[in-house]
């Protein structure tokens, strides 16, 4: 059970204090309610380039590092497609230098050109080395857009194509910030040695004074159901074929969610898990196989990836795949298998749990599905998942016209396998 309090500024800033006096640290965690979503489609990547901005300096403050690192602290920051989350660790005897860094720069981030140029540049070569310039780095750039039609998940967080990033304007940049960095728009969760009142006083001497800021109304296209299989086959210079299959699914917060979550587990939790024993183990079809969701707050994606062995042909491994699927529709799981992977998930929660950060920001996350308490309560949808829930769900979920694949081809194998595979 993980413990918090929770109150709200006047500005609209939502502050959660967990009291952990277990250890001498202590956790400064702002989810900032903007992802990879919320972009204009003619400028994506600015949630991400927004990232690595945050970092450039504030006005009052033009290293962020270095008064961080004197006092022993340590930071980083993450973007998604539906969020961006930063986070500071430092003993909690100096938590105060967290809450100066923090509000400061939500405050009057230091805009310049020089910043600007230097974070552009970094960010387009991690576009370019990531995505661009290793085997399968750009799977998601060609996968989402055959997905998603409508919703803004067609593109990945590094943003759609290198040229949005590359012509990102000082003008640009100021509007996003204003629009979504802000109080009313951030949720902030204080973690550690540190007291209620301790956190309230802070929070109040450096947060309060910042004005509230607009609150972002998102109205995001909604996805229709997919009614018909997408097949899609690139080739590229990669060491070995490769099948992706995606699958639309519940959102975070939406029914079936669990069930279909504990489903990859199922198919590809460790190796006694079906995918690797029947595809890897016993009969050799990929040399890596896996399936998950990325979480998604929105409709989702379940994803089967695998890595097709030497000599076998994509349109056989790609049978094979939904033979597993197909298994999990036509006979429920038995109740020691499904079992298995709830306690599995249940002990990764709770090993999570353990870590002082990890439950700071999931604690931000929750919040921002409307309740916090989420964090106690939500592991009870998947000890109530059973084994005709799987059994359902696989049927709504393995449907030939729910399918989106790509076959992803070696170079040299091209002639002899797209026409099986298409």
């Amino acid at each position: 059970m993980v413990h918090f309090e929770k109150f709200t500024l006047s500005n609209g800033l939502k502050v959660i204090v967990h009291e952990d006096y277990t250890t001498p640290m202590a956790v400064l965690n702002i989810l900032y309610d903007v992802g990879a979503r919320d972009e204009n489609p003619e400028q994506t990547g600015f949630a991400h380039l927004f990232e690595h901005l945050m970092f450039g300096g504030s006005v009052n403050i033009p290293s962020y590092d270095e008064p961080l690192q004197r006092v022993g602290g340590e930071n980083n920051a993450f973007t998604s497609n539906d969020i961006t989350n930063y986070y500071i660790t430092l003993p909690a005897s100096n938590l105060e230098t967290a809450f100066w860094l923090e509000s400061d720069r939500m405050l009057s981030l230091a805009f310049s050109e020089k910043s600007l140029e230097v974070q552009r540049n970094v960010v387009c070569e991690e576009f370019k080395q990531r995505y661009l310039n290793q085997p399968y780095g750009d799977v998601w750039l060609k996968l989402r857009p055959l997905v998603y039609k409508n919703h803004p998940y067609q593109w990945a967080t590094i943003g759609k194509e290198l040229a949005h990033i590359e012509n990102a304007q000082m003008a640009d940049v100021k509007a996003f910030f204003k629009k979504h960095y802000n109080p009313s728009n951030a949720i902030m969760v204080v973690g550690g040695a540190v007291s209620l009142g301790e956190a309230k006083t802070l929070a109040e001497k450096w947060f309060g004074s910042i004005e509230a800021g607009e609150k972002y109304q998102r109205k995001l296209p909604q996805e229709p159901e997919q009614l018909e299989e997408v097949k899609e086959t690139v080739t590229a210079d990669v060491p070995a074929n490769a099948i992706y299959k995606v699958f639309k699914m519940p959102g975070r917060m939406e029914e079936g969610y669990a069930a279909v979550d504990l489903i990859s587990d199922i198919l590809s939790q460790g190796k006694s898990s079906r995918l690797y024993q029947n595809l890897v183990q016993q009969n050799p079809v990929f040399s890596d196989i896996n399936a998950y969701n990325y979480g998604s707050v929105d409709t989702g994606m379940f994803v089967v990836e695998g890595k097709v062995l030497p000599g076998i042909e994509v349109a056989y491994a790609d049978e094979c795949i939904w033979k597993e699927l197909e298994s999990l529709k036509e006979v429920e799981v038995f109740e020691d298998e499904l079992t298995k992977v709830k306690n599995k998930f249940e002990s990764t929660r709770e090993f999570g749990e353990m870590s002082l950060l990890e439950k700071a920001m999931n604690l931000a996350f929750y919040e921002l599905f409307g309740d916090a308490n989420l964090i106690n309560t939500d592991i009870e949808k998947y000890r109530a998942v059973n084994t005709q829930d799987i059994l359902n769900w696989s049927k709504k979920l393995f449907r030939k016209a729910n399918t989106t694949t790509l076959f992803y081809l070696k170079s040299d194998d091209v002639k002899q396998n797209t026409a099986a595979a298409i």
